[in-house]
């Protein structure tokens, strides 16, 4: 079986690309060729990389490349094709990146009246929305990686509920152990200059705004009162300065350490005590999976699709405002003690054992096969 798969670029560090990498090791692993369309993408054996053109101003790049696609797709022909991009042919769409208006929707919550003004008329926005009208018009099903997001599309689209699958993500859970963890823990916190008392929240996300990270700085402040000992160390890619600026103004700037994109993340899993992201808006964080796997606390914000394989209490906080620094703080405080969040990443491992990539590609492949059947009949 030939699976076409559509992405725009390979990213080392995104959440997205790096579950794409799994599925697809997993569907070679498996026998099934694939062929992936990007506009750049690593050669990997048993994958075929057709790249696409993508050209013009920035607000038009979207739909450039959505069009060359469709031309690539109607020449190559895949048995069945999912994309992971705003795209217009493809018969399954995995909604990873969420529901462009329902983020736009909450980030017009947390900025300026002037803000909301721009974003209304910004044309890269109405482009994504055009996109987004008509993948979900004409896409035989989608798939979310969280019961949110199927209810956000059915909300904005009116998409029935029969043609929305949720299967949550899947990581390799022979890679993120607490074991590993464990074995790393010194190593690393000696080679970042942290002692074994300090209490090491975890950041790990591209696109600080969107994560939360400027509400985070802000909670430090809170939990210094305390604890003594607290530090912050944040992962990923973003314009760093304005946080930067931001700490220092709040006397924690000596506390927060930005380490910026890493392609080995799960190195510093190991440094860490509790997992902090309190997201905006965010589909399903893959981090917070594998944190949970590495037998981390996580606290998360509602609106994270991971927050619903969290036990509130138990294996990490869910955060119903992200923007309060204070409720913040009130979720991440239980697990300023050693004992408390030992046990709760017990829980929190016991937890991320029931997400395997092997049970994401199977409940794929279920759809693949219903797909192929449909298209079968339809001729």
């Amino acid at each position: 079986m030939r699976i076409g798969l559509i992405r725009r670029a390979y990213n080392p560090y995104g959440g997205g690309e790096v579950f794409l990498e799994r599925f697809i090791d997993e569907l070679t692993r498996r026998g099934y060729s694939i062929d992936v369309f990007a506009t750049r993408w690593k050669e990997t054996p048993g994958v075929t990389v057709h790249r696409v053109g993508m050209w013009g101003p920035s607000f038009l790049k979207p739909l450039v490349f959505a069009i060359n696609v469709r031309s690539a797709i109607q020449r190559i022909k895949p048995e069945v094709v999912i994309s992971f991009e705003r795209t217009l042919s493809q018969d399954i769409y995995r909604a990873g990146d969420g529901c462009h208006r329902e983020w736009l929707m909450r980030r017009k919550k947390t900025v300026s009246p002037a803000k909301r003004i721009l974003l209304s008329i910004n044309p890269f926005h109405r482009v994504i929305l055009f996109l987004e009208r008509r993948l979900f018009r004409n896409t035989r099903y989608v798939v979310t990686n969280s019961v949110r997001g199927k209810e956000e599309i059915i909300r904005h689209y009116g998409l029935p509920a029969e043609r929305i699958y949720v299967i949550y993500n899947g990581i390799d859970l022979n890679r993120f152990t607490p074991e590993y963890r464990c074995n790393h823990r010194q190593k690393i916190r000696k080679g970042l200059g942290i002692g074994d008392d300090t209490v090491v929240l975890l950041f790990v996300g591209s696109g600080f705004e969107r994560k939360g990270l400027g509400y985070l700085i802000h909670t430090l402040p809170i939990l210094l009162e305390r604890k003594r000992d607290v530090r912050l160390i944040v992962i990923g890619k973003g314009r760093k300065e304005r946080y930067v600026r931001e700490a220092e103004r709040l006397g924690v700037g000596s506390r927060v350490t930005f380490l910026g994109p890493v392609e080995d993340v799960v190195r510093y899993y190991s440094a860490g005590d509790i997992f902090v992201l309190p997201s905006i808006y965010e589909p399903f964080s893959n981090a917070c999976l594998e944190a949970m796997a590495m037998g981390l606390p996580v606290v998360t914000s509602k609106v994270n699709g991971a927050s619903e394989i969290i036990i509130d209490g138990r294996t990490g906080g869910i955060v119903e405002d992200p923007t309060d620094p204070h409720e913040i703080g009130g979720k991440i405080i239980p697990f300023l003690e050693r004992e408390a969040r030992e046990m709760a990443g017990e829980l929190a491992r016991r937890e991320a054992l029931k997400y395997p990539i092997d049970r994401n590609v199977d409940e794929f492949m279920k759809l693949i096969r219903g797909v192929i059947d449909e298209k079968a009949s339809d001729h």
